[in-house]
């Protein structure tokens, strides 16, 4: 009988060998790059960039970490003038409504910063770029590290924040902004308030080697708006407490006045009629009358000139906060 022959399977060729190589390299780069797509994507945002002077001198200032730096890098940031201002930060992609200095365009698409040439606002170009870094950093989170963050910023929200200021500024943003209040959380508490409970300064330190250094910028340009703000109303307080003053009495000049016109017609009438020696003893009190009205006007008088001293301090106070405002607005506004 036949033998039968056993089967022998065609060995692989190199050619098969090689093109599935070459499949399973395709494959395992296509899944490095997936999972390292922001690493590539700021590689290629970054290749061959130089950060303008002005750029990284706010960088320095800010104590910003190079992971920070690195975020701040790869959106390109530019420090732009308010013919420039509004162009740049009124496009859809960006984030910011509220806060008119600076604003960040998502998935890392860019950061622009007001100019502001004023020198009593020195800081307020670092406090934005911080911010605006600090809003590009929380685009980069993973779901599981914004839920964590998220949960620390609601937190101190809730239960520690105690600035007014900054509650108001969250009050407005829940009205404009309300799917990003959170976010927003996250720029202001990290710039603006010194400081934060522990687990927040723990997340922060990975952003700024020295996080005061923001927050005092942040108090010293606040302060040239709040001490203005203070003066105008204790000088607007004083005002309203002399226009009482004066009000009250001027009224009572008018009562005096018309009673010593009426002690006049009765004096001039006694003497037209020869009553002379009642008339003698009518004027004593007559001139005391008199003295009296006049010193009172003379107190009117000067209450009247502190009064617009007072006025023109108030309204040198309010030209400043006027020119405080307009540096930092893209146009210029009048402040009542």
């Amino acid at each position: 009988m036949p033998r039968a022959s056993a089967f022998t399977p065609n060995k692989p060729s190199r050619r098969s060998h090689g093109l599935l190589f070459v499949v399973l390299g395709l494959a395992a780069g296509l899944l490095i790059a997936a999972v390292n797509r922001q690493g590539i994507y700021d590689y290629v945002a970054l290749h061959g960039y130089r950060a303008p002077d002005v750029v990284s001198s706010i960088a320095n200032e800010d104590s910003m970490t190079p992971r920070a730096r690195k975020i701040f890098y790869v959106n390109h940031p530019l420090i732009v003038n308010k013919a420039g201002f509004g162009n740049d930060c009124t496009s859809g992609s960006s984030k910011e409504r509220t806060i008119v200095l600076g604003c960040y365009h998502g998935n890392q698409a860019g950061i622009f910063v007001l100019e502001v040439n004023d020198a009593r606002l020195t800081g307020v170009e670092q406090v934005t770029a911080a911010h605006e870094m600090l809003h590009a950093a929380y685009d980069r989170l993973s779901s599981r590290e914004k839920t964590h963050i998220n949960a620390l910023l609601l937190d101190y929200y809730h239960n520690q924040l105690k600035d007014d200021r900054i509650k108001t500024t969250i009050d407005a943003y829940k009205q404009s902004e309300p799917d990003d209040v959170v976010n927003e959380m996250h720029s202001i508490f990290g710039t603006e308030i010194a400081n934060l409970p522990a687990p927040l300064e723990a997340y922060y330190k990975q952003y700024f080697t020295d996080r005061s250094r923001v927050a005092a910028y942040a108090d010293r340009y606040q302060e040239e708006f709040s001490s203005r703000t203070a003066a105008v109303k204790q000088y607007d307080s004083q005002l309203a407490a002399l226009k009482i003053q004066i009000d009250n009495m001027n009224a009572d000049l008018k009562q005096r006045y018309a009673a010593i016109t009426s002690e006049q017609s009765q004096l001039a009438s006694l003497r037209s009629n020869g009553n002379i020696s009642e008339y003698n003893a009518g004027v004593p009190d007559f001139n005391r009358q008199v003295d009296a009205y006049n010193t009172e006007v003379n107190t009117v008088q000067g209450l009247v000139d502190q009064y617009n001293m007072i006025v023109a301090s108030r309204n040198a106070i309010a030209l400043e906060q006027q020119e405080l405002a307009n540096a930092l607005s893209s146009s210029a506004t009048k402040i009542k």
